[in-house]
């Protein structure tokens, strides 16, 4: 069974450096804060999916 010390870190997913332990997954508490600041202003977005019926989820509830 692996162990945690054994492991390679890995790198910060914005910027590629190596990964700090207090800021994990992030290298520094800058490269955590942009990415917290990216979920704020909706730069990140999960797309729509469509329904069986080939309708867009719209978030609108009811059938009418």
């Amino acid at each position: 069974m692996p162990s945690e010390t054994s492991a390679k870190p890995g790198k910060c997913p914005l910027c590629g450096k190596p990964r700090a332990p207090q800021y994990r997954p992030f290298c520094s508490r800058g490269c955590r804060d942009r990415d917290l600041n990216q979920w704020f202003d909706e730069g990140y977005r999960v797309p729509a999916h469509e329904g069986s019926d080939g309708d867009t989820d719209d978030g609108k509830f009811g059938g009418d």
